[in-house]
């Protein structure tokens, strides 16, 4: 019995990789979608974001069978508990990665936001992006370092957004862009920065796995 229970806790920590894989790869696919005004790649990531659902779901059964079968204890309980709010986190972020290239599909051919705002929208694309690989690192590894890296990483994700929506208000005050190009931009600035946040929630998560202190201020 204790076999086979090692044997579900391995294939739901397997399950978590191949989905943050999945979400890291939506949102690369969905700043190169914006940046180049790609509608076949933008419609590749909305298509991919139903695997995405279908697979969280697959590990969600996974985990409540274990729970109610199994009555896992100490470092297993964390572990299930971590496992249910880490596979919401990537949904969400797979979400996230969908909404930026439906409005990449949905500006095309133009950009999501004023040209002058490009290289910011694209650094933002960036740091989600290199987030995500630490993320997908830390399901892999468990490497405690990684966890400091996202958590430290989400500040610049923070500034960017704040420049990013004070420009985009200058803009719309100043009528230099069309109103709904604004609502648009401001959109994504909010994606990307909600796609860090849960970033930095599981992060969280797996240092409450890691030590048994819960979050103090989880972020998602």
């Amino acid at each position: 019995m204790r076999e086979v229970f090692q044997q579900d806790l391995a294939e739901v920590q397997t399950g978590l990789v191949g989905l943050s894989q999945q979400v890291l790869d939506a949102m690369r696919n969905a700043t190169a979608a914006m940046a180049h005004s790609d509608i076949s790649l933008a419609e590749q990531v909305i298509s991919d974001d139903i695997r995405i659902d279908e697979e969280t779901a697959r590990i969600d059964d996974l985990t409540v069978e274990i729970l109610l079968l199994q009555a896992p204890v100490a470092r297993d309980l964390r572990f299930i508990i971590s496992t249910m709010r880490i596979g919401a986190s990537l949904e969400r972020m797979g979400d996230l990665a969908s909404h930026v290239a439906q409005l990449a599909r949905l500006r095309f051919p133009e950009f999501v936001g004023p040209e002058d705002l490009r290289a910011s929208f694209l650094r933002a694309g960036e740091l989600c992006i290199a987030q995500a690989e630490k993320v997908h690192r830390l399901l892999d590894t468990e490497e405690e370092a990684l966890i400091d890296d996202i958590i430290d990483s989400d500040d610049e994700i923070d500034n960017l957004h704040k420049e990013v929506l004070d420009s985009l208000t200058a803009h719309g005050d100043q009528g230099e862009a069309p109103s709904l190009q604004i609502v648009d931009a401001t959109l994504a600035n909010r994606y990307f920065e909600r796609f860090s946040d849960h970033c930095v929630s599981i992060a969280r998560r797996m240092r409450y796995l890691q030590s048994g202190v819960a979050p103090e201020s989880p972020s998602a």
